[in-house]
């Protein structure tokens, strides 16, 4: 992934090139290291590529922002939220030339919460977010799960579909172990190395992007907040229970998750309910972006459930951002304690996803699917239960059991 010859085609290639032919901007985020750039230097083709990495091009951005941007066309621009002030002469030059496709935007912060963007890019800009990458990104497919095809399909069709999925089995834990980002996930092969990448990542990560976005008192005890938080993966927000763990107040608890999130590292799941307003007052589940580095910030060497969950998790979020109409990727809780660990809004109609670290697959293990369809009738489509063996079969009527390699 670092040079031009030899890079892995990413999903989202095809939804930034479909959008470049509607839209003057396209604004492209992500966590760092995610292969940003290498997505808008390498997979889109004749652009001038300018990154605010380099300080002469800082320097231009910040003394003269309308000759940088006039002066190249279609022009890249990375890493632009180093000097924000640069997107209101990007606003004046599509106010004067509206045409489809003259700026690339990238950024490690998100954009679109800024200020100066959301005033200046309104009605101008279509904006993405590039994830680590999938399994089958890494396997050099460039796709997701079969997500689509199985939501669009008839619910009779759904084994069908998945039986006919080629991408190679793989070992769940080692999947936790090495991650999406390029660099670990990719190019190094030993556990040593990739534990020194992301001690690396996380201190960039500490010292540059937070220091970006905001003022942070005390970066021991933020880094203690991130480990308190990947132990918890999987678990509904209790920022009481985290701000007594860390020795943090409540409201700082709270700035730092928002801030984590603004830097796709945090991964909120809300709460499904039909009404929409209720999902705003129920707790979130808490995730994170990249399951290895969730283990290295933990401590953890041994993947447990919870990073099964956020496999999976990750390749819905991959799938959902190359959509044009994306879905609503939520979780359902009783208060009885009852649970399903995906529910996904697509198209006026709800799927039930479990997931499981067993090979062997039982009906009791689709307790919550089976109670949740009876909950929500005709609304609710098949249900799947996702497990670590390599058993499709349909459990029950509207219930799937189907192996984690034929969905991610």
């Amino acid at each position: 992934m670092v040079g031009s010859t030899n890079i892995l085609p990413r999903l989202l290639t095809t939804s930034v090139r479909r959008a470049l032919s509607t839209m003057p901007v396209v604004v492209v985020t992500g966590a760092r290291q995610t292969g940003k750039s290498t997505l808008v230097r390498y997979l889109l083709d004749e652009r001038t590529y300018l990154t605010l990495d380099d300080l002469e091009i800082l320097d231009r951005a910040e003394r003269e922002p309308d000759a940088l941007v006039s002066q190249h066309h279609p022009v890249t621009l990375d890493e632009v939220q180093r000097s924000p002030n640069l997107l209101v002469a990007i606003k004046r030059a599509v106010d004067e030339h509206r045409a489809p496709g003259r700026f690339v935007l990238t950024g490690s912060a998100d954009l679109l919460l800024m200020k100066q963007v959301s005033e200046s890019l309104a009605g101008r800009a279509v904006h993405f977010t590039l994830g680590p990458m999938t399994r089958r990104e890494r396997l050099g497919l460039g796709t997701c799960g079969p997500w689509s095809t199985m939501f669009q399909s008839r619910p009779e069709e759904w084994r069908d579909v998945l039986a006919a999925e080629e991408a190679p089995r793989d070992d769940w834990l080692e999947l936790a172990r090495i991650g999406g980002f390029p660099t670990p996930g990719v190019e190094l092969v030993d556990a040593e190395a990739r534990s020194l990448w992301f001690a690396g990542y996380v201190r960039t990560y500490l010292d540059r992007d937070l220091r970006e976005l905001s003022v942070v008192q005390s970066l021991v005890d933020f880094r203690r907040l991130m480990a308190a938080v990947c132990l918890r993966l999987g678990n509904v927000v209790n920022m009481t229970e985290i701000g007594r763990d860390v020795g943090t107040p409540q409201t700082t608890v709270r700035r730092h998750l928002d801030l984590l999130e603004v830097s796709y590292q945090l991964v909120r799941v809300p709460a499904y309910a039909v009404n929409r307003t209720k999902r705003l007052i129920k707790s979130p589940k808490l995730y994170w972006s990249d399951v290895a580095l969730a283990m290295h910030l933990s401590g953890e060497t041994e993947p447990r459930g919870a990073h099964l969950e956020n496999l999976v998790l990750a390749d819905l979020l991959a799938w959902r951002g190359a959509l044009a109409a994306p879905p609503q990727v939520l979780y359902w809780r009783t208060t009885t304690g009852e649970e399903v660990d995906f529910v996904v809004e697509w198209g006026g109609r709800v799927f039930p996803i479990e997931i499981k670290s067993t090979r062997r697959p039982r009906l009791a293990d689709a307790k919550s699917l089976a109670l949740f369809r009876r909950e929500y009738g005709e609304r609710a489509g098949p249900a799947l239960l996702v497990h670590t063996g390599d058993e499709l079969s349909w459990l029950a009527e509207g219930i799937l059991a189907c192996p984690l390699w034929k969905v991610i």
